[in-house]
């Protein structure tokens, strides 16, 4: 048993979620950057939530690309096809967001701040499979 857990501790805690779960916390902290003070200047919670998506989903592409998946390759051929995958990945969890945020707030009247924070944690750990599946995923090599 005890090692079992070490070995799911050893597959599951490593560089690469360890450096995820820091930039998740800081593209999260970029999304609220632009989020709470678009709010605060009366602009629609929806639309807030787009427009620090899109400031979050650039601060986020290049922060996973580098430092969390260690994908080095910044040729065209690489980075287009890579990038849209990235984007294409996060505008499913932002249409998952969108849509709790909506459900939430408009439907069920609850504190759109609130669920935003719930929501983000949902959001963190699809994006994280998704970069890791078919965005970032690497080739296997002959000795893996």
């Amino acid at each position: 048993m005890k090692d079992s857990l070490k070995r799911l501790f050893k597959k599951y805690v490593n560089r690469e979620t360890i450096t995820y779960i820091i930039f998740g916390i800081l593209t999260t902290a970029v999304n609220y950057a632009v989020y709470y003070p678009l709010r605060s200047l009366g602009v629609n919670y929806l639309i807030s939530n787009v427009i620090a998506w899109i400031v979050a989903v650039i601060f986020a592409y290049f922060t996973n690309k580098h430092f969390v998946f260690e994908s080095k390759d910044y040729s065209p051929a690489v980075m287009i096809p890579e990038f849209f995958r990235f984007v294409a990945g996060r505008l499913i969890s932002l249409g998952m967001e969108e849509l709790l945020l909506f459900v939430t707030v408009d439907l069920l009247h609850m504190d759109d701040r609130i669920m935003k924070l719930i929501a983000s944690v949902l959001v963190v750990i699809l994006n994280y499979i998704f970069s890791k599946l078919f965005i970032f995923k690497k080739e296997k090599t002959d000795e893996e």
